[in-house]
């Protein structure tokens, strides 16, 4: 608890006043990513394989952004700013852990942009979400990742519901979940798209109790590969199950 408290402390003044309130959601996967570091050690390096093959073929490397950078334990960061002149890294909260380690690695090419890529305020607005059409305005564009974003949107968008109290529409999370998919495929460039897809709630005995749609009916194309990935493994929030999600890369 020391450990995640001094996180957030230092990752409070780097933060927009406006995104802080997310800062604990960030220290709390940073947590769960140390504890759990075994389990997800191969959901890590599928994801940074998947980016390795969808770049294979790139003509030009210029700049390439990766959405929802998180921890930067998913993608192969190393490889990109030895590839790329420019890579752009785009989430709600950088880490303080994450920006030191950065900054220890010299990576002079990496920048940070603090930006929502959920399209809520958007939609909230009576507009249609367009979250990531910034991405026609990067010069030099010629590779963009998606890295284990798209199903976070939709947890957020569910959060975001429960604090208007009405005032979304409906179809919030279908609306925002297909607005990141769609705006990745009007990208200018060639994508890389990692998400979870659904999960499920098994025992120890291997019996399934529950399984749920992350992307909440929007389907996806180009599916390269799946994976499984044991997001809270047994012991982590129970000592009788466990959660498992399913994992696709399409490029």
């Amino acid at each position: 608890m020391i450990a995640e408290a001094l996180l957030y402390a230092a990752t409070v003044p780097m933060t927009l006043k406006a995104h802080r309130r997310f800062i604990r959601y960030s220290v709390n996967l940073w947590s769960r990513a140390g504890r759990c570091s075994r389990q997800w050690e191969e959901h890590e390096e599928r994801s940074r394989s998947a980016v390795r093959s969808a770049m294979a073929g790139l003509r030009q490397r210029r700049t390439v952004v990766v959405l929802g950078s998180g921890l930067l334990r998913d993608v192969p960061i190393k490889e990109l700013a030895e590839t790329f002149d420019t890579v752009v890294i785009v989430d709600l909260v950088h880490l303080a852990s994450v920006r030191l380690w950065l900054r220890f690695k010299r990576y002079r090419n990496v920048r940070l942009i603090e930006r929502d890529l959920s399209g809520s305020d958007e939609l909230a607005g009576g507009k249609q979400p367009e979250p990531l059409a910034f991405l026609r305005t990067v010069p030099y564009l010629d590779f963009v990742i998606s890295a284990n974003l798209l199903s976070q949107i939709g947890r957020g968008a569910k959060r975001y519901e429960a604090e208007e109290k009405g005032a979304m529409p409906s179809d919030t999370v279908t609306r925002l979940i297909e607005a990141h998919r769609s705006g990745l495929e009007a990208a200018p460039c060639k994508t890389c798209l990692i998400t979870d897809v659904c999960y499920a709630v098994i025992d120890r005995s291997g019996k399934l109790h529950e399984e749920a749609d992350l992307l909440h009916g929007v389907s996806l194309s180009s599916v390269q590969a799946n994976w499984t990935w044991p997001v809270a493994p047994l012991g982590e929030e129970s000592a009788d199950y466990q959660i498992v999600h399913k994992v696709v890369a399409a490029y």
